[in-house]
């Protein structure tokens, strides 16, 4: 009986560690989308599926995950401190890949019919961010090609976007012109790559 429930623990263990279709660790070299997908042949499988369904170019997928999460599965915002020292809990809901909250994943899986889906799994990570993305293309007009702003209606929300809430923000507004950079240097290395064929 011990044995069994060794066993048991273990697995129960070893399940809880990975993360639900990613190691928790980030591919190598994220400056090239062609290694990126060489070392992790399902990532592709997960964007082309999104970009068939919701429309959205991989190459955006891919620099929206680089500035989220740095395609790290179970990417968490960092901790806040109370003195410096006192843990007073993390800086927001955001979780997994796609760093979805934990409100807009609630509206996601009821939209979309998505009980079982987890936002540290690369598909259902790229299928949230395809649905938020085709909404505020459908809502706000945004090209699904605009890495950019797309970017600025993610992280602000759609209501934010509209207000222009970002306009106060240079930070936001450097980000996001860093993800709209990444995702053209993206898409000309997909060009090139076999895995992108």
């Amino acid at each position: 009986m011990s044995r069994l429930l060794r066993a048991i623990t273990i697995l129960l263990l070893a399940g809880s560690c990975g993360g639900g279709g990613g190691s928790g660790t980030s591919p190598d070299n994220l400056d090239n989308a062609c290694s990126i997908l060489q070392q992790r042949p399902g990532y592709y499988r997960a964007f082309r599926g999104t970009e068939r369904k919701w429309g959205v170019p991989v190459h955006v997928q891919m620099a929206t995950i680089y500035q989220e999460s740095k395609f790290i599965s179970d990417a968490r915002t960092p901790l806040r401190f109370s003195l410096g020292v006192i843990p007073q809990g993390r800086q927001s809901s955001a979780f997994g890949y796609s760093q979805a909250l934990d409100g807009t994943w609630k509206e996601y899986l009821a939209s979309e019919g998505q009980r079982r889906a987890r936002r540290d799994d690369i598909r259902d990570a790229t299928d949230f961010m395809g649905w938020y993305m085709a909404q505020s293309n459908r809502e706000l007009g945004i090209p699904m090609a605009d890495a950019r702003n797309h970017y600025l209606a993610y992280h602000e929300g759609r209501t934010g976007f509209r207000r222009g809430s970002y306009n106060s923000k240079a930070w936001l507004l450097r980000v996001s012109s860093e993800v709209g950079n990444r995702a053209l240097v993206y898409e000309q290395q997909l060009k090139s790559c076999r895995h992108a064929r």
